[in-house]
């Protein structure tokens, strides 16, 4: 657990400063897979469930927050460990998957849709390298 929150650590620092000034009211937890009850509530059915789906990250905003609550009460992004690690088990492919994951849920924050970040998600490696 600790070498991969130390991938998703590099992941947020090698961001753009112009974006990292805009997470303060942020935080990244690593947890290892979503519970069932959590899937479900993020919109997969049952079947699917069943069937070995799950989430790679997730970006929960807050709701109705003042601006004086937000960084007592800030967005969180939660990375899943064990599904990346499952889908992704050579190294590389797995830091650039938590990468993508990364800035997938970051972008959710700045409001990109998931339809929005299609042709990012798709790309092997979009960040070229």
């Amino acid at each position: 657990m600790k070498k991969f929150a130390a991938v998703v650590r590099r992941a947020i620092e090698s961001l753009p400063e112009e974006i990292k000034r805009h997470l303060d009211n942020v935080v990244v937890d690593v947890e290892d897979d979503p519970s069932d009850e959590f899937l479900r509530e993020a919109g997969f059915t049952d079947e699917e469930i069943e069937a070995g789906d799950s989430l790679y990250g997730y970006f929960m905003p807050l709701e109705g927050a003042s601006a004086s609550e937000m960084l007592e009460n800030p967005n969180r992004i939660i990375i899943f460990r064990n599904p990346l690690e499952d889908d992704f088990p050579d190294p590389r492919e797995l830091e650039i998957e938590i990468r993508k994951t990364v800035v997938h849920e970051i972008a959710h924050h700045f409001g990109w849709s998931d339809r929005d970040l299609e042709r990012f998600d798709d790309n092997p490696d979009p960040f070229g390298g």
